[in-house]
């Protein structure tokens, strides 16, 4: 099962003056693991990054979903509260989930999480929108999988989800609209940022 994973990326970046800066920027893709991530990042960024680079963090990152718009490239962190109703104590429980969302200003932002939420039959709000430091997204891709040495996954195989080990069925036995908003979906969540494990190098 493929998650989210921020990685942190430091770099010397070409100015548009001409200079040049140290810079360490985020980008997020989708992986099984901390390694596969780090395997991906270097295959994603080794033709655009000149020179050399290090990867310097790479942390989990839960998102409930991704809503990529083709007319901007700037994101939006949009923390969602749901109500769920318990049927038998009709008592109400608040779930919080994070999106991110591409889009010009918080105001659209906004509009735009609005928009794809009204599907939901659940109550629900938006009580924070931050400007989020992504530069990139990189979502699932079964070619980039197959580049970095991963095969695709199967309906019958089964993730160690501590360890993200990919074992089949049977091994298992014997000893898991045009611009209107592309969504990317891996793992979600209910766990916050506050929660997210990293590994810093």
């Amino acid at each position: 099962m493929n998650t989210w994973f921020t990685v942190k990326v430091k770099y010397t970046k070409q100015l548009e003056d001409g200079g040049f800066k140290k810079v360490s920027e985020p980008y997020l893709l989708a992986a099984m693991t901390f390694t596969d991530a780090e395997a991906r990042i270097y295959e994603e960024l080794g033709n655009v990054i000149r020179g050399e680079f290090v990867v310097t963090g790479i942390a989990r990152t839960e998102l409930n979903d991704i809503f990529a718009y083709d007319d901007c490239d700037t994101w939006y962190k949009c923390k969602v509260t749901f109500v769920n109703y318990d049927a038998d104590s009709e008592k109400g429980k608040k779930v919080s989930q994070n999106f991110l969302v591409s889009a010009d200003s918080v105001k659209e932002a906004f509009e735009r999480m609005t928009e794809n939420m009204k599907g939901l039959r659940a109550e629900f709000s938006i009580p924070s929108i931050i400007l989020s430091p992504i530069v990139e997204i990189f979502p699932y891709s079964e070619e980039m999988d197959k580049e970095v040495g991963r095969r695709p996954l199967e309906d019958t195989d089964v993730v160690d989800e501590e360890t993200g080990k990919v074992t089949s069925e049977e091994d298992t036995e014997d000893n898991e609209e045009e611009n209107a908003g592309v969504v990317f979906s891996a793992s979600g969540s209910d766990i916050d940022d506050e929660d997210e494990d990293e590994i810093e190098s």
